[in-house]
């Protein structure tokens, strides 16, 4: 039995592997997101299509040197994103499976639920979306205008208003969408919908950066949904929205924050390379940056390590999402001033990777949300249960 770190060094090699045959497509995709159709079967993107699949309902794990890995935990998804972030970030949220919408039905979907959601993914490459952000009220769920009510025949619901932001919209056979059913913060639920469904409409927004996820736009003019597409209906009241979505949004920060770290590896790697005789004055800024990658891993995996112990305390997850997207922002911007002025225009990929870095920001709740999150855990003495399991700090790297 091998120890937990030799476990994800292994899980790490794997994925370092595979990242490296996406490396060819990343400027194709920059322009044509829909380039990932033809990329579907590279074991990075089958990897992350499959592997968080339930085990009841998946075909196989992954086996890497004799461990099994399924990507369940939020430890094992941070080291699979963090690797696969370092060759493209936008493109591993791009790819069809479960996604953050499977994080929510595992939560509050019941058998019947689950079956026909994983049931789809796995008869062909199925899309997914989580649509909550909303254009004048962001992702504040408390001022959701989004509308779910039961229809005038009944047996069904119907969804009126719109989200916007919502990653893979316009490819996503399934979404997961939430809206108001009552006043209130309990009134807030999730439904499962078919997108083929008439009244469900998508179209893309323009990008910066993270192009490949092809951020979109939704329309929803009286979707009808059936009733037995309400998640959590099964649950206690306490249990049927923002208690399922708070959990998602607790292992999804952790999984932003290890793309952050990635981000921010790449680019350090990427200076490093191209600063072939380094003086002593840039040697030590890269070994800064590294030290700093050093320190925004080690928080993240100690958060996900206390994600997966409590999943109702996200307090670390928060940190680390706004450690590791600030991390991100300032190493692609110093490792483009090492290059030079015309950085951005000579090395192309570096500054892809700067754009990226600065989507980070805006996904699952921006600096300020995350800064008031972890006052408000710090206040009820959140976060600190795993604070004494935490590595010790590695050294930098020998230069």
């Amino acid at each position: 039995m091998r120890q937990p770190r030799e476990r994800l060094a292994l899980l790490r090699g794997q994925v370092r592997e595979w990242a490296a045959d996406v490396l060819p497509y990343a400027a194709e995709l920059e322009s044509d997101p829909g380039t990932v159709r033809r990329m579907l079967d590279l074991p990075l993107l089958s990897g992350v299509a499959t592997l968080q699949i339930p085990p009841e309902y998946a075909p196989a794990p992954l086996v890497v040197g004799r461990e099994r890995f399924d990507l369940r935990t939020a430890l094992e998804r941070v080291v699979f994103f963090e690797e696969g972030a370092r060759a493209d970030a936008g493109l591993l949220l791009s790819v069809p499976g479960p996604d953050m919408a499977g994080s929510l039905v595992d939560a509050l979907g019941d058998r019947a639920q689950k079956d026909w959601f994983y049931g789809r993914l796995l008869e062909r490459p199925t899309w997914t979306c989580f649509a909550m952000t909303e254009s004048e009220r962001g992702s504040d769920a408390t001022s959701m205008a989004t509308s779910l009510t039961p229809s005038a025949e009944g047996g069904s619901l119907l969804l009126r208003g719109g989200k916007r932001f919502v990653g893979n919209a316009v490819r996503a056979g399934i979404a997961v969408v939430f809206a108001r059913m009552s006043p209130g913060p309990l009134g807030i639920r999730a439904v499962l919908v078919d997108t083929a469904a008439p009244g469900f409409a998508a179209e893309p927004i323009p990008t910066m950066g993270l192009r490949a996820i092809q951020l979109g736009a939704v329309t929803l003019d009286a979707v009808q949904v059936p009733e037995e597409h309400l998640l959590g209906r099964h649950l206690p009241a306490i249990r049927q929205g923002m208690w399922g979505w708070l959990r998602t949004f607790h292992v999804w920060r952790t999984v932003l924050a290890a793309m952050g770290v990635g981000i921010a590896a790449a680019a350090h790697a990427y200076a490093r390379r191209e600063r072939r005789t380094p003086s002593p004055r840039v040697r030590e800024q890269l070994d800064a940056m590294d030290q700093r990658i050093r320190s925004a891993r080690q928080l993240t995996h100690r958060a996900a390590r206390t994600v997966d112990a409590d999943p109702s305390d996200g307090t670390l997850a928060c940190a680390a999402k706004l450690a590791a997207s600030r991390l991100a922002d300032r190493t692609t911007r110093e490792a483009l001033a090492l290059l030079g002025p015309g950085a951005r225009l000579d090395h192309p990929a570096l500054d892809k990777m700067a754009r990226d870095a600065q989507g980070l920001e805006f996904m699952e709740g921006t600096s300020n949300m995350q800064r008031l999150s972890v006052f408000n855990g710090v206040m009820r003495g959140g976060g600190q249960s795993h604070a004494d399991a935490a590595e010790p700090a590695q050294r930098p790297a020998g230069t």
